[in-house]
């Protein structure tokens, strides 16, 4: 549908190209190319979600033509499955280890983000969803969750004025000879920069620890003009969303992951260690 001339060129010289299978996430399969002259991603959409990839592919253009840390898109398009596909450059693989450094790094690069200003984008290509339906799917049939949420939307003053990533997680982030680039621009939209800090930090908090947690909201408070009461909000209203999704989905958990979540739930002036029932 659109492409580079690097596409062409791998076709011309498809003998030379190798195929190698990445980790997949919940949404897709992802595969590595590996010619002569360099390396991509091919990732393609055969699940269940659908996104826009064109609009993915033209805010990637964009966001890179202007230097910011993401894939250089190569090309969009549909196999002969009618699957989405989207090639990428190769950008190295996710981050496994951090320390206040990288994180201090990190927020830049999200804050970053989130100060692109928008004029510079074609207004068809981001998208403005409704908050709670777009990140609590089936929150219906969890009214316990529900009836937290929106006390706490009440008093959060969502605004959906700027570009967020919407998953910036250390997944999403790969590093290679010291260079982080963020990918999965899946769920990218208009949307609230708080949000997007919160759903880091409490991801951080979750996966990482608690300690990289506090060194990442207070990077991101640095790096913005937020105080830590808003923060501090939003953080429990994205962490909502993973006791939802791990109610309903299968998210990851290593030993520590409900030891962490339940610390995050009792520390929090907002949320109870109720929300944790029916997680074991």
């Amino acid at each position: 549908m659109e492409k580079s001339e690097v596409v062409d060129s791998l076709l011309d010289d498809s003998s030379s190209i190798t195929f190698v299978p990445l980790d997949a996430g919940l949404e897709a399969e992802v595969t590595k190319i590996c010619s002569n002259e360099s390396s991509y991603v091919l990732k393609v959409w055969n699940r269940s979600s659908k996104p826009n990839v064109g609009n993915q592919y033209r805010l990637l253009e964009a966001l890179h033509n202007q230097g910011l840390s993401v894939s250089q898109p190569i090309g969009w398009g549909i196999d002969k499955e009618m699957n989405q596909v989207l090639l990428t450059s190769y950008d190295g693989i996710p981050v496994r280890k951090v320390n206040q450094s990288s994180i201090k790094k990190l927020v830049k690069i999200l804050t970053g983000i989130h100060r692109y200003p928008l004029e510079k984008l074609d207004s068809s290509i981001l998208q403005k969803h409704d908050f709670v339906g777009y990140f609590y799917p089936s929150i219906e049939e969890h009214m316990d969750i529900k009836d937290v949420l929106l006390k706490l939307l009440e008093n959060s003053d969502i605004k959906q004025n700027n570009i967020i990533h919407g998953d910036y997680n250390l997944g999403n982030i790969l590093e290679i000879d010291g260079k982080y680039t963020i990918i999965d621009w899946t769920n990218g939209q208009l949307g609230d920069p708080r949000y997007d800090m919160g759903w880091s930090t409490v991801l951080i908090r979750i996966y990482v620890g608690e300690r990289y947690g506090s060194v990442f909201q207070s990077a991101c408070l640095a790096e913005s003009h937020y105080t830590k009461e808003e923060l501090e909000l939003l953080e429990a209203i994205a962490c909502l969303r993973w006791v939802l999704l791990n109610r309903i989905a299968d998210l990851p958990r290593g030993k520590d992951t409900i030891a962490r979540v339940r610390s995050i739930l009792q520390n929090s002036q907002y949320l109870d260690e109720s929300l944790l029932e029916n997680l074991s």
